[in-house]
């Protein structure tokens, strides 16, 4: 399985565009910029876009770990918060991206959801494929 997404950049890093698009179409064109991404601006950036990504990888792979283990989720809310931080020996680097997981579960004891959502995080694909620092808050609502 394969999917795409596509960006495409006019002009300098500080006075230029680009827009992002997916092959689904979920985004077509989103703006993103300079501003967008170090500053403030109005569009999106790539690290936003990790962040959703793994929020709801993480998400789904938190479902199906509970699953195997015989409970349902009522709900489960992800929220991935990604730092970029600019280090003179690296310039501009991912270096944490912290996971809060708030979820409704009935049934589970706190310390078996504790142990499913952190193998949850482990073993979610975006997790295994980002190299920067990943943590997680994870409780039961």
């Amino acid at each position: 399985m394969k999917r795409k997404a596509s960006a495409v950049w006019r002009g300098d890093l500080k006075s230029g565009r680009g827009t992002i698009s997916t092959e689904s179409t979920v985004l077509k064109d989103a703006q993103y910029s300079f501003g967008t991404r170090f500053e403030n601006g109005p569009g999106t950036n790539p690290e936003e876009l990790i962040g959703a990504a793994h929020a709801g990888c993480f998400s789904m792979a938190l479902s199906a770990e509970l699953q195997k283990a015989g409970f349902t989720a009522d709900t489960i809310s992800t929220t991935a918060t990604v730092t970029l931080e600019n280090h003179p020996q690296t310039s501009w680097t991912v270096t944490t991206i912290h996971l809060e997981t708030a979820a409704k579960i009935p049934g589970i004891p706190a310390d078996k959801f504790a142990a499913i959502a952190a193998g949850a995080k482990a073993g979610c694909p975006i997790s295994r494929l980002l190299k920067a620092e990943i943590t997680l808050d994870a409780k039961l609502v």
